[in-house]
């Protein structure tokens, strides 16, 4: 019971944290077809946790469009089967 009440207490409103493509590095963790499906990234502010959203734009298109799942010694990983970010080990 104290789990459910533990996870409760987190905030009821979730972030938005939208970087531009030329400004983000990250870690292919999955692809498909040649597009990083689940990426891992340096989370450089601590206000974002699990269960916000990533956004990575180039100019006004989507790039990347996913719920952070997991975030654990500042590293964030999150997914987006609908990704055009190129399948990379570090872009």
């Amino acid at each position: 019971m104290a789990d459910l009440k533990a996870r409760s207490e987190a905030s009821p409103n979730s972030k938005t944290l939208a970087i531009k493509v030329e400004d983000f590095s990250y870690q292919t963790m999955e692809q498909v077809n040649g597009r990083a499906s689940m990426i891992r990234f340096e989370l450089k502010n601590p206000d974002i946790k699990a269960g916000d959203v990533l956004v990575v734009l180039a100019g006004s298109e989507i790039q990347f469009h996913g719920l952070i799942m997991r975030v654990e010694d500042g590293w964030a990983t999150t997914t987006d089967y609908h990704s055009l970010l190129i399948s990379d080990t570090v872009h």
